[in-house]
This record gives C-alpha cells, structure tokens and sequence, in this order.
C-alpha cells in the first residue's frame, strides 16, 4: 500500500512539474522581444523620445526635462549645437564625444512662467551620418498663475 501512494505522489509531482515549466515556457513566448537598436555604419544617434510632453503643469513648475538618445554608429558622436526655437526654451548639449554605443543627453528647459498650452522646437545639429540636424519636440500646458489676494484672508 505504501508503494501505491509513493507512485501515485511521485506521478502528481511529476504532472505539476512539467505543467508549471509548460507556463513558463508559454509566459516568455508572449512576451516581446527587446528591440535592438539599429546599428549604422559611421556615426549615428537615436532618441528614445523625440517629442517630450508636459501634460498640464502648474505656474512657475519645474521646466527641465531631457531627450536621451543612443550612438548607434561604430564612430563617435559629436552633438556641435542645439537651438530652441524661442527664448523660452533654453537647450543644453553634452560636451565631448559620445562613444559608440553610449547613451547621451539633450537638455531643455522651457520658462513655465508664460501660461497657456505651448508647442516648441529644439534643432540639434550633430556629426550624424544622414540626420545633421535633427528637430526635437516639447509641449504641454501652463496654468495659470493662482491669483495672491485669494490666499490672504481678508478682514472685515
């Protein structure tokens, strides 16, 4: 008898076992592959993002955010300007050389004090074979300014 319940435990271990490795199995099937980053011969640059959206954001609110991009070339990367389109966004480039394979950082601040949606550009000019000069994009809405005098009690 005891033979009989060892055999039929052995055999339940097995079906559990080799159904839970069939899950698995099966879970990283239907997951997506990494896509890899097109490799190109020279000196490239790809960007994980190449429009930032604010969403709606507060009077005065912090207005730094960053395009992070990939050189995906087999040269090195130079980033020689960035431009904003106006004087309320400010770009920063890295300085340097970016290696092959190297991620980088295009800066931008854009001036939260003017309220009202806005829609700007950043024009990168860099060293990359084919994309010279590369327009980035920033957008999003500003609210208004809370009027002070509602804050302070008044007194009667």
């Amino acid at each position: 008898m005891k033979k009989i319940i060892l055999l039929a435990a052995i055999t339940v271990f097995g079906i559990a076992t080799s159904n839970a490795q069939a899950k698995k199995a099966t879970k990283k099937a239907d997951t997506p592959a990494k896509s890899e980053t097109p490799k190109v011969d020279g000196v490239g640059m790809v960007f994980e993002n190449e429009t930032i959206d604010y969403g709606t954001i507060p009077h005065n609110a912090d207005g730094k955010r960053e395009f992070v991009f990939v050189n995906n070339g087999t040269k090195p990367l130079t980033i020689e300007s960035t431009q904003g389109s106006c004087g309320c966004t400010v770009p920063s480039k890295p300085e340097g050389e970016i290696a092959p394979g190297a991620k980088g950082a295009i800066g931008v601040k854009y001036d939260t004090n003017r309220p009202g949606p806005f829609t700007k550009t950043v024009t990168v000019k860099s060293n990359a074979t084919g994309q010279e000069t590369k327009v980035l994009t920033i957008k999003g809405t500003v609210l208004p300014a809370a009027p002070a005098d509602a804050a302070a009690p008044t007194k009667s």
